[in-house]
């Protein structure tokens, strides 16, 4: 009688005896790449990233676009030396260019394409910028936009930004590429996330609160009993915006009546997550 002892199956033929009832629809696929992954057949990373492909087939434009009010924008008219600070400061590589307001959208103007200038501006001086030189087109793309026929669409035509426009034609915000693929790949969570489904105000203890920088003016004033005005902006992200003057990083604060705002989580483009704390009021 032989001691031989048949091959053990690879990793091919283990994961493909998952797939021997053919899963019908979406939620039972998912499952079986879960059972992969306990079967350790895939890494968890993989496992998300394959869910992520599949989910933004669900989501459109207008679920992880930059609202307007939080969109960084190039007035047409600035000059190079009121424009240069404005870039340096916000960290992006792209911004849309306006006319006469935000929903008049003329291009897209890349900070790299500024260094062309600086370079003919050292080499021959008196060199007088003209914004409209450095002009691209702007890619407009409707809030309905599928996001995977989006992302096709920016690898397809070579554009990373793109402008997102509401039934109307008004400017609704804008998405990247970089979006769009974090979707897929996830973002670094930290300690102060809390899930999407939960409210925008979140209650860590009597006097201080995580809030979600989308979270209206309205129903903000209404939470903490301010008056913060909602004329120029829809968002508390916006205001904040505002009344720093910059793109804020993690860690900065500024208070505002008696209200301390921490930037608790943001990126090189939009304001995610504040921690406002209820300040004591001084009587004199």
């Amino acid at each position: 009688m032989s001691d031989d002892k048949p091959p053990s199956r690879n990793w091919f033929e283990k994961f493909a005896q998952l797939f021997q009832d053919t899963p019908q629809d979406r939620e039972q696929l998912v499952e079986v790449l879960k059972t992969a992954e306990e079967n350790t057949l895939i890494n968890p990373e993989l496992l998300s990233m394959m869910v992520g492909v599949m989910h933004i087939s669900e989501l459109r434009a207008r679920d992880i676009m930059i609202p307007r009010p939080e969109m960084t924008v190039v007035d047409e008219n600035m000059d190079f030396a009121t424009m240069l600070p404005l870039i340096v400061e916000s960290g992006h590589s792209r911004f849309p260019v306006i006319g006469d307001n935000r929903d008049d959208i003329e291009g897209i103007i890349l900070a790299k394409d500024l260094l062309h200038f600086i370079s003919e501006r050292e080499r021959e001086s008196g060199s007088k910028f003209t914004l409209k030189d450095y002009l691209r087109p702007a890619a407009i793309i409707p809030e309905s936009k599928r996001l995977d026929v989006l992302l096709k669409e920016f690898r397809a035509n070579r554009n990373h930004m793109a402008i997102v426009v509401d039934e109307y034609g008004g400017v609704a915000g804008l998405v990247t590429i970089e979006d769009v693929l974090e979707q897929i790949v996830g973002e670094i969570e930290d300690e102060f996330d809390f899930d999407e489904e939960d409210d925008n105000i979140h209650q860590i203890s009597e006097r201080v609160f995580n809030v979600k920088s989308r979270t209206s003016i309205d129903e903000f004033n209404q939470s903490f009993s301010t008056t913060l005005s909602n004329d120029e902006y829809d968002t508390i992200g916006g205001i904040l915006m505002q009344a720093f003057g910059h793109m804020p990083a993690r860690g900065e604060s500024i208070n505002i009546d008696n209200l301390k705002f921490e930037i608790v989580s943001a990126d090189t483009r939009r304001i995610k997550l504040l921690r406002v704390t209820l300040l004591e009021v001084v009587s004199e």
